[in-house]
């Protein structure tokens, strides 16, 4: 899987939980939770839908590794490409 098709992934996950936001509404550098303005059952909600759709469980201890846009997929591309 490419980042561009881990970027859709992501962005496809956070439109089912707040669909006003536009990936350009999203700066890939700031905290996903404050520029999504989600609280932590929509960020459970958005790991969830990303494991679904791509099979990646991301533990709690990692939740600190995918607080940006950035971050998360640099995460998820690493554990795919395993």
């Amino acid at each position: 899987m490419n980042i561009d098709e881990i970027r859709m992934i992501i962005m496809t996950a956070i439109q089912g939980i707040a669909p006003e936001i536009e990936e350009g509404d999203i700066d890939p550098d700031e905290d996903l939770r404050d520029e999504c303005d989600l609280d932590s059952m929509d960020f459970l909600n958005l790991l969830t839908a990303i494991k679904k759709a791509c099979g990646v469980n991301i533990p709690e201890q990692d939740y600190p590794k995918v607080r940006t846009l950035s971050c998360m997929i640099k995460y998820l591309h690493s554990h795919l490409v395993q």
